[in-house]
C-alpha cells in the first residue's frame, strides 16, 4: 500500500487530542515510506497532518478546488498539488491517487467524504479499504448508527464488517495491509473488471 487518503476536518476541533492524532498520522504515514494524500488545505487538521508528514521527510500530494484555491487556503509547500475545478473532480482523483481512506475528526465535509469511497466500495468501483481513525470515541454513535443500518437490512454485513474502525493509527494501516474487500453489491465475479459508474 503506497499511497493513503485523509480526510479531516479543517479546523482543529474542541480537544487537543484531535492535532495530536493528526501529527501522529502524518508522521507514522511518511515514517512508513507511504504518500499523504489530502484535501491540500493549510488550516486546522488538514495542514497539521500535511505539516507532519512534510516534517518526517514524507511526500504529500494536495488535491484542492479551485474556488478554495482563490481564498488562500491551500497549502504552500506540497510535494504535489492538484488543482481541479470542483468538489467532485477533487474526490475523483484522490481516490485514484489512494490505496485507502482514513477518516480522522471531522465535520459533514469529512463524512461526505468517507462515506462516498464507502459507497463505491461496496459497488466495486474500487477495492480498497476505508476506516475510521476513532479517537476518544469520535464516531462511536457513528458505527452504531451503521450496525443498525445492518441490523435493519439496509446495508450488507459484508461491508460493514469490512469498514475498519480503531483508536490507533498503526493499527490501522496494519489492517490496510493485509486488507481483503468484500465481493462488490452486485456480484462483481472477476476482481480486476470494476464495476466502471459514472457517478
Amino acid at each position: 500500500m503506497n499511497s493513503i487518503a485523509i480526510f479531516c476536518g479543517s479546523t482543529l476541533g474542541s480537544d487537543s487530542i484531535f492535532a495530536e492524532t493528526a501529527e501522529q498520522t502524518g508522521r507514522l504515514i511518511a515514517e512508513k515510506g507511504q504518500t499523504l494524500v489530502y484535501g491540500g488545505g493549510r488550516s486546522g487538521l488538514m495542514g497539521i497532518v500535511a505539516d507532519s508528514a512534510l516534517q518526517a521527510g514524507g511526500q504529500v500530494i494536495g488535491v484542492i478546488p479551485q474556488g478554495l484555491v482563490d481564498r488562500e487556503l491551500a497549502h504552500p509547500d506540497l510535494t504535489e498539488l492538484h488543482v481541479v475545478k470542483n468538489m467532485h473532480e477533487r474526490k475523483t482523483l484522490m481516490s485514484e491517487l489512494s490505496d485507502g481512506f482514513i477518516a480522522l475528526p471531522g465535520g459533514a465535509g469529512t463524512l461526505e467524504e468517507i462515506f462516498e469511497q464507502w459507497t463505491w466500495a461496496q459497488l466495486g468501483i474500487h477495492l480498497k479499504p476505508c476506516a475510521f481513525l476513532n479517537v476518544n470515541g469520535f464516531y462511536d454513535d457513528l458505527i452504531k448508527f451503521i450496525r443498525l443500518t445492518t441490523d435493519k437490512a439496509f446495508t450488507h454485513a459484508r461491508f460493514s464488517n469490512a469498514l475498519i474502525d480503531s483508536s490507533s493509527i498503526e493499527d490501522i494501516l496494519n489492517q490496510f495491509e493485509n486488507y481483503v474487500a468484500p465481493e462488490p453489491k452486485w456480484g462483481v465475479k472477476d476482481r480486476e473488471q470494476l464495476v466502471k459508474l459514472d457517478t
